[in-house]
């Protein structure tokens, strides 16, 4: 197994000490491939309170018309409802559990784009404005909750990390799943007692 995800260039090996280290695998180019898109933890979707380690969890298996031309892309886990309103590329909102697919090249952004942001070591997507006149820059939510703005002045500890080019919407799926799991219980009808105390005998 380790051979064979060394080979796909998930891990390196250590050919002295045999110890294997995760590592960000090549993206290729191409219209209609599937790449993987490292994960790097969960931020969050409210105020900026989820402290910005980049540690590796795994890898979103991605289409790459879904990226586009970004090299670099990575993915984070949304936390929190404050985003539940987005809209990323005019429809998608970003809700809990979701994808965001973030563009660590691009941090120029203009009024109204979807950014990764660190704040004091805490990391966050908020909708962005810039107020040129007043030297400072306004992190906004779109949720169905009553988030204020996050006003950041210019000698603030504050840096973008990219830009949300796409989202995954990984809370559908879940929705989806739920609703066939309710519909085959429907199919299987009332579960006998005998049968429950069937299951835990076995247990």
């Amino acid at each position: 197994h380790l051979s064979q995800l060394e080979k796909k260039g998930f891990i390196e090996i250590n050919k002295k000490t045999g110890e294997a280290r995760l590592i960000n695998p090549e993206i290729k180019q191409g219209s209609g491939e599937i790449v993987a898109v490292p994960i790097y933890g969960g931020v969050d979707c409210g105020e900026a309170k989820i402290f910005a380690e980049e540690n590796l969890e795994g890898y979103l298996r991605v289409s790459r018309r879904l990226i586009g031309k970004v090299k670099n892309i990575f993915a984070v886990r949304a936390q929190g409802p404050s985003m539940n309103r987005a809209k990323v590329n005019k429809t998608l909102t970003i809700e809990e559990g979701d994808y965001a697919l973030i563009d660590p090249d691009n941090k120029n952004p203009r009024n109204g784009d979807y950014v990764l942001s660190v704040i004091e070591g805490c990391a966050n997507i908020k909708k962005f404005f810039w107020d040129k006149k007043g030297n400072q820059i306004a992190l906004v939510s779109e949720s169905t909750e009553d988030f204020k703005p996050i006003y950041i002045h210019a000698d603030d500890n504050y840096m973008i990390n990219g830009l949300v080019k796409n989202v995954i919407k990984i809370s559908s799926f879940q929705d989806m799943q739920n609703a066939a799991g309710r519909d085959a219980l429907k199919v299987l009808g009332p579960i006998s007692e005998t049968a429950i105390n069937y299951y835990h005998n076995l247990k």
